[in-house]
């Protein structure tokens, strides 16, 4: 915070707000500053947020900026962080409007900033990896059983939901995104939602899914045929899973995003189907699907040691299909090492 030069934050984000305090519940604000860590909440998560944030103050609170209004004046903070990326026109335009109308809070200024927080969460420690394993292992579980049930005929709707359930059964408390099933050409839509359409033999299935459990996602695609691949499938698949490999092998410490999606990106184009794989290498994955570290093109995020994040090279082809393969990995001393174990 002395860094950012402000005196105190507030905290809108689900994520950071579950990150900072323990709290899971959908509503609520943090107020944070070197000497208070406040709470304030509704009535229907007072009880839930004084059992999960033991560290903080927990203040139940009607609709406004009272609370808030009472915060800035007992603590006398002059700038005031808040999370521009969740924070919507409307909320900012209502919190601004309040402290100008009070005359206790002249000169109080909010001051915007979108990755306090977020820059704490690439790095993972043992109790979120531990749940984060969690959520890996039951959608590697409903990758491994459900595959294999696959038939023609089957529609992209029932390969997904088959899934969901197994993801349920193997100990998620839900899934982390909609699950995604691309058959045939749809899977030339690297986010093809499931749809009616029926299931052949020999043609590319894309399935990305994830779990989530205790509030970590997993995150992760395979993509699979019904029978006898073809020739073409293997050309492309081999050319995938080389530079996913070749990612996951040569990742390391210090390198930063653009650099990772690199080393996925030269094996694609020097195969040359450089303009077929749209999308970045990776992203990381916490208490949301999507998080930093950025592993894309133009990312100059940092990638050290227990940074988390999925290594996911595409190859699209309009009219026939994609492949795209997803494994989550961690990074440490010796390299990228791949938490997910579901058969490729």
């Amino acid at each position: 915070m002395p860094e950012r030069e402000v005196d105190a934050i507030l905290v809108s984000g689900s994520e950071n707000r579950r990150y900072l305090s323990g709290f899971s519940g959908s509503a609520g604000y943090l107020f944070i500053t070197g000497e208070r860590a406040h709470l304030a909440t509704d009535f229907r998560y007072t009880e839930q947020a004084t059992a999960q944030a033991e560290y903080f103050n927990v203040e139940q609170v009607r609709v406004g900026w009272d609370w808030l209004l009472a915060q800035l004046r007992e603590s006398g903070a002059k700038r005031l962080g808040f999370e521009s990326q969740s924070m919507t026109v409307a909320t900012y335009n209502s919190l601004n409007k309040a402290i100008s109308e009070d005359s206790d809070l002249s000169g109080v200024l909010l001051v915007p900033f979108s990755d306090l927080t977020d820059d704490q969460r690439s790095f993972k420690d043992s109790d979120e990896l531990v749940l984060l394993q969690r959520a890996i292992d039951a959608s590697d579980l409903a990758m491994e059983e459900v595959c294999p049930t696959i038939a023609e005929g089957m529609t992209e709707r029932e390969v997904a939901w088959r899934m969901e359930m197994a993801m349920r059964d193997a100990g998620a408390d839900g899934i982390s995104f909609d699950t995604i099933v691309a058959a045939g050409p749809n899977g030339a839509m690297a986010h093809h939602m499931p749809t009616d359409h029926i299931i052949k033999r020999g043609e590319p299935i894309v399935i990305d899914m994830g779990a989530k459990v205790g509030g970590y996602c997993s995150d992760i695609t395979r993509t699979v045929v019904v029978g006898e691949p073809d020739e073409m499938f293997h050309k492309i698949y081999n050319i995938v899973l080389d530079a996913q490999l070749t990612a996951i092998k040569d990742v390391k410490i210090g390198m930063n995003g653009e650099e990772a999606d690199k080393l996925a990106r030269d094996v694609i184009s020097d195969a040359g189907y450089g303009d077929n794989f749209g999308h970045s290498l990776g992203h990381g994955v916490g208490l949301a699907v999507h998080e930093i570290p950025r592993v894309s093109p133009r990312s100059t995020d940092p990638l050290d040691v227990n940074s988390v994040f999925t290594v996911e090279p595409g190859i699209y082809l309009s009219g026939w299909g994609g492949v795209r393969i997803e494994d989550i990995v961690i990074l440490g001393d010796s390299g990228a090492i791949p938490l997910s174990k579901a058969s490729k």
